[in-house]
């Protein structure tokens, strides 16, 4: 429209138009939008409310109203024999957060050394290359409850001189092995994942093949592959307490020891409940972290 017309007689304009440094005012349009929007999601909270309601109630009915409830609730839901069990068992469950800690830290710098140690180019380092693909292949598909046996007693028996007979060390020890396999093949993804000219335009720039891997590709990678990397760390926080068969006292151990005394069940149920509670939180912190980076590419500022 130029500067001699006029605007067309049926046209209404939505809003006036804005001077320079007036306020913003949204449009009547744009207010009715997000007033849709608000009732659509308080309705859409309301349903899921009431189904949520529903759904537990009819699962309460037909649990508790089962034949064999009463003697269930008073063989895993005992509450007399939770308050006993309790204290071991928090005593038990600083030994798992020691476990998850080390271990943690351990899986991750074997597993991004191993998936390094996999995508390395050129004939050399082929056995390197083979070695990795070995381990990652044995370690992936060896039932961990085995790794832990054979490690635990396997070691000791062969009286080694100056190999601990820890069993939390050697228990531990399996833990790593066992999960470094999985990091390494996450980690390995995540490096495949960056684009080929993100190498090309630093070697260009004058760096060298591992200062490309260094400043470039494992930056990207390692962000792009953070969330598996926290569901595998929530993994590995529940099955730490895997190593209480090798007589480790943690958590389960601990419930373990006080069912054997009351032959009542309720100890595990409680050793389960605290594995759960310290579980969720890291859940959600994953998928908060998932949702986070979804937006972000979603708007390109994710490389």
């Amino acid at each position: 429209m130029t500067a001699g017309e006029s605007a067309p007689a049926d046209a209404v304009p939505d809003r006036p138009v804005r001077e320079a440094g007036d306020p913003y005012v949204p449009s009547a349009r744009r207010l009715e939008r997000e007033r849709f929007r608000r009732a659509r999601a308080r309705r859409a909270t309301a349903v899921a409310a009431l189904s949520t309601l529903i759904t537990g109630a009819v699962l309460v009915t037909v649990i508790v109203g089962s034949p064999g409830w009463p003697r269930t609730r008073e063989t895993f839901f005992n509450a007399h024999y939770a308050r006993e069990a309790l204290p071991q068992v928090l005593d038990g469950l600083w030994l798992n957060i020691r476990l998850l800690a080390v271990c943690g830290a351990a899986v991750l710098a074997l597993g991004l050394l191993v998936a390094v140690a996999r995508t390395l180019p050129g004939a050399v380092f082929f056995p390197v290359r083979a070695l990795a693909t070995a381990y990652t292949d044995f370690f992936r598909g060896l039932p961990l409850i085995i790794c832990l046996l054979v490690v635990v007693f396997g070691v000791p028996a062969l009286r080694l001189q100056g190999v601990t007979n820890d069993p939390v060390l050697l228990g531990g020890t399996a833990l790593v092995l066992t999960y470094s396999a999985y990091v390494a093949e996450v980690f390995r993804a995540g490096i495949e994942s960056v684009h080929p000219s993100q190498r090309a335009a630093a070697r260009s720039l004058g760096l060298t093949g591992g200062q490309a891997l260094r400043f470039v590709v494992l930056p990207q990678a390692v962000r792009r592959v953070v969330p598996p990397l926290l569901n595998d760390l929530v993994s590995l926080q529940k099955d730490t307490g895997l190593v209480s068969i090798a007589g480790a006292v943690d958590a389960v151990y601990a419930a373990q020891i006080a069912a054997g005394k009351s032959f009542n069940f309720t100890p595990y149920v409680v050793a389960g409940l605290i594995f759960v509670a310290l579980t969720i939180p890291m859940t959600r912190f994953t998928d908060a972290v998932t949702a986070r980076m979804d937006r972000r590419r979603a708007q390109g500022g994710l490389v």
